[in-house]
């Protein structure tokens, strides 16, 4: 991964000895977390090698704004790791609080993992609260957080 790679693509890779720090933004928090979900798979595979050949829905809820973060991260993290799933598209339809949780819905897209058409980048290990920033500015909303690599 180079620094500051993915500018058109919503989000940006950050200077970090030994793990991927991601700095992915939008112009709504769904668009954000969506980049951020983009980002963390780059960091896997080339994500223009993985073809949206299925839409699977997903949901998750946090106590706030980084729980939901973590959530959306690790919810795909487990579906490559436990399904051998790749995606390439993430659309978050909405993001909202339901009682005292924080709700995200979206749909994901892409294919079964293909060692031969899907060359392994890094491995992520995990998803972690370290340095984990959301904030907004003017109409950008910024997120940063870190891959355990």
């Amino acid at each position: 991964m180079q620094k500051g790679s993915g500018p058109r693509r919503g989000f940006k890779f950050l200077e970090h000895m030994g793990d991927a720090y991601v700095e992915a933004y939008g112009s709504s928090l769904e668009e954000a977390y969506s980049n951020a979900a983009l980002a963390m798979f780059e960091v896997m595979t080339d994500t223009r090698n993985v073809e949206p050949r299925f839409e699977q829905p997903v949901t998750v809820e946090g106590h706030d704004l980084n729980s939901l973060l973590y959530s959306w991260l690790e919810s795909l993290l487990v579906k490559f790791e436990v399904e051998n799933r790749l995606f390439s598209r993430f659309m978050v339809e909405k993001i909202g609080t339901e009682g005292d949780l924080f709700k995200l819905k979206a749909r994901v897209f892409g294919e079964d993992l293909d060692h031969k058409k899907h060359p392994s980048k890094t491995e992520v290990k995990a998803v972690t609260y370290h340095l984990m920033e959301i904030e907004s500015s003017g109409p950008v909303y910024r997120l940063r957080f870190l891959l355990d690599l």
